[in-house]
């Protein structure tokens, strides 16, 4: 084969290969495409359940925000109050409804709030098992709901966005049954793959 048919051979096929690649890029897109629609509808099934939250969250109605997330959470676990959402309901809760919270906290606080960051955070200091104290304290030292040694109050965390990374939401943590609900909480985050 001379040099210059091997040549246009390989311009051949690599127009070929180019070619393949721009399909390639193409359905990627698409897929990408797709994606963004399957996130819009996870709030349009529910959307009711959803809105005040997303409300909230938009006008940086932070403390609203986060009483409405835990209403979200409680409504659909179908528990009436704090002292009847248990480690076993956090155990089951749908993988579904912690999503759409999350990418509405994420979306809105513009990545500094939400599961995913509590998640990413949590595993950093060594969770991601069994309840462990020094595991849990490491965790609420960084968010901010430990201070000084100390678990805060509720009403003394900071609601706006100079908040530690990771620090809201946050109502579900406060709880009768203290890191234990936290840990199993963090863990369900990583058993829902966020």
């Amino acid at each position: 084969m001379s040099t210059e048919n091997y040549d246009y051979d390989l311009n051949t096929r690599l127009s070929k290969i180019e070619a393949k690649l721009e399909q390639i890029s193409q359905i990627l897109g698409l897929s990408e495409r797709v994606s963004q629609l399957e996130e819009n509808l996870m709030l349009v099934t529910d959307v009711q359940r959803y809105s005040k939250l997303q409300e909230l969250l938009a006008a940086a109605k932070w403390q609203e925000a986060d009483a409405e997330t835990f209403n979200v959470l409680l409504d659909v676990a179908q528990r009436q109050d704090l002292e009847s959402f248990t480690p076993e309901d956090v155990s089951k809760y749908p993988c579904h409804s912690l999503k759409v919270i999350d990418k509405l906290w994420i979306k809105y606080s513009k990545g500094r709030f939400g599961f995913t960051v509590q998640k990413r955070i949590y595993e950093s200091v060594g969770g991601g098992g069994a309840y462990d104290r020094k595991v849990m304290d490491k965790y609420g030292d960084i968010v901010g709901w430990r201070v000084n040694n100390k678990w805060q109050e509720y009403d003394h965390l900071n609601f706006t966005l100079e908040a530690p990374v990771g620090c809201h939401p946050s109502g579900w943590w406060y709880s009768p049954f203290g890191g234990i609900i936290v840990n199993q909480f963090l863990s369900r985050l990583v058993s829902c793959n966020f």
